[in-house]
């Protein structure tokens, strides 16, 4: 009966142990998986680009008036240009710190005049203050873009527009419109100013 005993404990005791090592491997497999998970978002937060890195910057006007260089080295001293982030597009920018740049828009723009007694055709260019993400939105959104210039260029009174003060009216018309389209569409409008290249109205 004693040998009985025996026997009958042994296959016990293989079971507890292949339990246990069962238990012991999903442990494991668990807490790899854990490890593993936090691993891989981390890495995914490390890469996420910063809240301030997503909107684009101004650009801090270069030093014209740099120290001359040394006699005899033939190299002139590096202008000084820097980034500087703000909160929103809406940020009130000094010109004189500041440097602009200049996009044409390459085709122009013709529509029939709200009174229907002629058209207009203007060709225009955007300045911004802002670093090159302005610019690849401008490229982005470029449909959208035109179809709002087009839309407030049908809106225009033709005696209003042959004034200087209706020209400087349609550019801040423009300037909002476009900067709204950038806004919706890119979070960040940027645009300073809309120029006019070419304008007939006939």
């Amino acid at each position: 009966m004693a040998k009985d005993n025996v026997v009958e404990g042994a296959p016990k005791k293989k079971g507890k142990f292949k339990k246990l090592l069962l238990i012991g491997v999903a442990a494991v497999a668990l807490i790899g998986a854990g490890a593993g998970a936090g691993i891989y978002f981390g890495a995914l937060q490390a890469h996420e680009a910063k809240p301030e890195d997503k909107y684009p910057k101004l650009v801090v006007r270069s030093e014209e008036d740099a120290e001359p260089a040394a006699e005899g080295d033939d190299k002139e001293a590096p202008p000084k240009v820097g980034t500087v982030s703000v909160p929103n597009d809406k940020f009130k920018v000094d010109p004189r710190k500041y440097e602009i740049t200049y996009y044409p828009i390459t085709d122009s723009f013709t529509t029939n005049l709200a009174d229907g007694s002629g058209f207009l055709q203007i060709g225009i260019s955007l300045s911004t203050f802002y670093d090159g993400k302005v610019i690849n939105n401008i490229k982005r959104q470029a449909v959208p873009i035109r179809s709002v210039v087009l839309m407030v260029l049908a809106e225009q009174d033709p005696a209003l527009l042959s004034t200087s003060q209706g020209k400087q009216r349609l550019q801040r018309q423009l300037t909002a419109a476009i900067n709204d389209v950038l806004r919706e569409k890119e979070g960040f409008g940027g645009i300073d100013n809309v120029y006019f290249t070419s304008l007939v109205i006939q």
